[in-house]
């Protein structure tokens, strides 16, 4: 397995968690080496039991000590209130509450990660956080199927050099559980929509599910996978029968949405392995991925994606599709 300690970023946390300025990431633009790599970069973290959890460092602003929380009535649950930080009002979420770990009751919660997700800004309290890893993305497995207990909530699994098994969290899942999903609203239907197709591809359900909903509105046809490797074999069998058949693949697919961070093969290998593909000329890729900072932008631009969408911007994702589409 593919390990590596990101020693900068871990020397960030740990003063971060000492109160220095400057938080945790001294500079996200510095990462975007990463991109095509198919490589993640995970912080780890500990919610006061002996499981260990992770997130992806990108998600994550800053690291800081648990400071004063304001109690506000009829908060979703798992949310102790609300804090001011560097000008931000933002929900502060209590993991290991949310999470349901009765071995955490009680446990001091004493460390705050500052997450932006979709243009929001919020505060996760976990107890510890550890260090930063660096791993490979085809070393890291999808869950669905394997779990039970908060599946929804754990969108994979990695192993560290020593045996232990990470979980990595669905931050995406997790916040539509405490704040809801959203509705998409008005979006016009685009004329013959009944005769395209979008190919998405997400590891995330509540995404899939953003995503299909938007699709229906437009009135096309969709084909979805749920990680990147398993798009990739499904968009390599649709273009081996294609060209069998003499056609062009196109014809059969106008649009392939991917999001970045994904099991087994990322959003930004699979634009590379698409871009590569001469099957696949003509076809635009757009990304759709709730990391939103300029350096995201710039990976997926190095690797041939051809437009980005935040997520769940419903409407910007219909005005993306639509004159891809026509």
């Amino acid at each position: 397995m593919s390990f590596e300690t990101s020693t900068s970023l871990l020397q960030g946390t740990m003063l971060a968690e000492h109160g220095a300025a400057g938080g945790l990431l001294d500079s996200v633009d510095a990462r975007t080496g990463l991109a095509g790599s198919n490589k993640m970069e995970i912080l780890l973290f500990t919610l006061g039991s002996q499981e260990m959890f992770g997130i992806n460092v990108f998600k994550v602003k800053e690291v800081c000590r648990a400071m004063q929380i304001t109690r506000t009535p009829n908060m979703p649950h798992g949310v102790d209130g609300i804090v001011s930080l560097r000008g931000h009002i933002m929900p502060v979420l209590n993991l290991g509450r949310f999470l349901g770990f009765n071995g955490t009751e009680g446990v001091e919660q004493r460390t705050m990660m500052v997450a932006e997700y979709s243009r929001h800004i919020l505060g996760f309290l976990v107890h510890h956080v550890e260090h930063i890893i660096r791993v490979d993305w085809n070393k890291v497995r999808a869950t669905e199927g394997m779990l039970s207990n908060n599946a929804d909530l754990i969108t994979a699994i990695t192993e560290l050099p020593d045996g232990k098994l990470v979980s990595i969290l669905d931050v995406e899942q997790i916040l539509a559980s405490a704040f809801g999903e959203g509705v998409v609203g008005s979006v016009q239907a685009v004329e013959n929509g009944h005769e395209l197709c979008v190919f998405f591809v997400d590891d995330s359900a509540v995404a899939r599910k953003k995503i299909g909903e938007v699709l229906d509105k437009l009135g096309v046809k969709s084909i979805q996978a749920h990680n990147g490797l398993e798009g990739w074999e499904r968009l390599k069998t649709l273009a081996d029968g294609v060209q069998n058949a003499g056609g062009r693949l196109h014809d059969q697919i106008q649009v392939v949405l991917v999001d970045a961070e994904m099991p087994e093969m990322d959003g930004y290998v699979l634009t590379q392995n698409i871009k590569a593909d001469r099957r696949f000329e003509g076809i635009p890729v757009v990304m759709h991925s709730s990391l939103s900072s300029d350096a995201n932008r710039a990976m997926g631009k190095r690797v041939g994606v051809d437009y980005y969408v935040p997520k769940f911007d419903a409407v910007a994702l219909a005005e993306t599709l639509r004159p891809l589409l026509t």
